[in-house]
């Protein structure tokens, strides 16, 4: 598992480096301080060596089909996180436009919890004082950009993204795109040739095992092993 979400997020910080910086320094074993040395063949393929951010207390989703918790809210109330959509949109539909979903990064322990846009403005003031508004723009605007090429490009590869989340932190001054970025933990993909509105997708991500929780579990109690 490691190295897999250490050699996708190399992956595309690589491809979406003119769209935001990152802050990956190395992922060579060459480049380990000599403390790690030993280690090299241990942590080949599943380290980074990154510069330290100080994180944004938010996850930056992005969301470009309707799937999941929004696909429930949609349903009920036909928004997705206060977001007005269209009527007539079903299970899977593809979304006019992507749109800017954030939520609070919660403390270990805790749950994330949905905000709006504007919350976030708020959420965010209380953190850097003075740059509430500015920051919520600029994370937005970052999201909405790097899911645009990253969708893009994973369409030519027969992948669809149907959602995914960031998460930023500030080096030097400079907003940068930090932690992992479009894995399985973090991500829907959908093969693209069986994509169909209206049911659920097959999918390339940890769908399969909330499927079989909701199918098997009652949500009570210990988790079935």
């Amino acid at each position: 598992k490691g190295q897999v979400l250490t050699q996708l997020s190399c992956f595309w910080f690589d491809l979406l480096g003119d769209v935001v910086d990152n802050h990956l320094i190395s992922a060579d074993v060459a480049d380990l301080p000599e403390e790690f040395q030993p280690y090299a063949d241990y942590l080949r393929g599943r380290f980074m060596l990154v510069k330290k951010a100080d994180m944004f207390p938010a996850e930056c989703i992005v969301r470009g089909y309707l799937a999941g918790s929004g696909l429930k809210e949609y349903q009920r109330e036909g928004t997705v996180c206060g977001i007005e959509l269209p009527r007539g949109l079903v299970n899977s539909s593809k979304l006019p436009e992507p749109i800017f979903t954030p939520s609070t990064k919660a403390e270990i322990g805790d749950h994330d919890e949905n905000i709006s846009y504007e919350q976030s403005i708020v959420h965010l003031e209380k953190y850097f004082p003075g740059k509430g508004e500015e920051y919520a723009a600029k994370l937005r605007d970052c999201t909405l950009a790097l899911y645009k090429k990253c969708a893009d490009y994973a369409l030519t590869r027969g992948i669809i993204i149907a959602d995914t989340k960031f998460e930023f932190g500030v080096v030097d001054g400079r907003i940068v795109l930090a932690d992992e970025a479009l894995t399985p933990d973090s991500s829907r993909f959908w093969p693209a040739a069986t994509y169909e509105e209206g049911v659920d997708q097959p999918s390339f991500d940890k769908q399969f095992v909330r499927d079989w929780l909701n199918a098997n579990w009652d949500r009570t109690g210990t988790p079935p092993r």
